[in-house]
C-alpha cells in the first residue's frame, strides 16, 4: 500500500456512475462500474486518494443500480471503494448570502412556474374547443398538454438548481471534508461554485484517475 501524501478526496454524485460519456462503446453499465471502480481502488491503494458519499446519496444510487439490474459484484465492490459519511450539517457553516440568494432565486422560479401552468391550462382549452364532444380524443390531447407541462416545470423549477437533500448533503460534506465535488448535475455544479468548490464534471473522473495512476507508475 502507498503511503503517498496527496491524500485527495472526492465527494462522487450519483452521475458519475451514471452518465453515458463514461461508457466506452462495447461496455455495458456492469462493465462500465467495474473499470471506473478498479480506478477508484487503485487510486485509493496507490495514492491515497479517497471517494466519499452521504449516505442518503449512496443509497439514491444503491436504488438506481438495483432497478438496472446490475450485479451483486459491482455492488459489494461500490460498498468496498465509496466512503460513506453524513454531513455534519450543524458544524458546517454556509454563508447567508448564499441562502438569500437561493430564496430569491427560487422565488422567481416559482413565478415563471406559475406562467408555465397558466400558459398549459390555456392550452388545454383551446384543446377542448376544438375537439368539440369527442370525450376520447379530448382525454388524448389534454394527456399531451399534462406531459408537455411536466417537462416545461421541470425545466422551469429544478433545472440547475439544487432540489434535493441529497444535492445539499453532497455539498455539506465536501466543505467539511475540504474535497472535490465529481458531478453531472449543473445546479450541484453552479452551487459548488458558489461555495468556493473544487469541482469536476463525472464524465473527466475515470481520464483523472488514469493520469494520476499513469504519472505515479511513470515515476517507479
Amino acid at each position: 500500500m502507498s503511503t503517498h501524501p496527496l491524500k485527495q478526496r472526492f465527494v462522487v454524485d450519483t452521475s458519475t456512475f451514471l452518465t453515458q460519456e463514461i461508457r466506452r462503446d462495447d461496455e455495458d453499465l456492469d462493465a462500465t462500474l467495474t473499470r471506473v471502480l478498479d480506478l477508484i481502488s487503485r487510486a485509493k491503494l496507490d495514492l491515497n486518494i479517497s471517494c466519499y458519499m452521504p449516505p442518503s446519496t449512496y443509497q439514491e444510487l444503491l436504488n438506481m443500480l438495483e432497478n438496472r439490474d446490475v450485479s451483486d459484484d459491482v455492488l459489494a465492490s461500490l460498498n468496498t471503494w465509496i466512503i460513506k459519511k453524513a454531513p455534519a450539517r450543524l458544524e458546517v457553516m454556509i454563508p447567508a448570502e448564499l441562502v438569500y440568494g437561493f430564496i430569491g432565486e427560487m422565488t422567481d422560479r416559482v413565478n415563471r412556474g406559475l406562467r408555465v401552468s397558466e400558459k398549459a391550462v390555456r392550452k388545454a382549452e383551446e384543446t377542448r374547443v376544438d375537439r368539440g364532444d369527442d370525450a376520447d380524443d379530448t382525454m388524448t390531447e389534454v394527456d399531451y398538454v399534462i406531459s408537455d407541462l411536466r417537462d416545461e416545470y421541470r425545466k422551469t423549477l429544478r433545472q440547475g438548481v439544487l432540489d434535493s437533500r441529497e444535492d445539499l448533503d453532497l455539498l455539506v460534506l465536501a466543505r467539511e471534508l475540504d474535497a472535490g465535488v465529481v458531478t453531472e448535475d449543473q445546479g450541484i455544479i453552479n452551487w459548488a461554485d458558489d461555495f468556493g468548490l473544487r469541482y469536476l464534471e463525472g464524465r473527466d473522473f475515470p481520464r483523472l484517475l488514469e493520469d494520476y495512476l499513469d504519472a505515479v507508475d511513470g515515476m517507479q
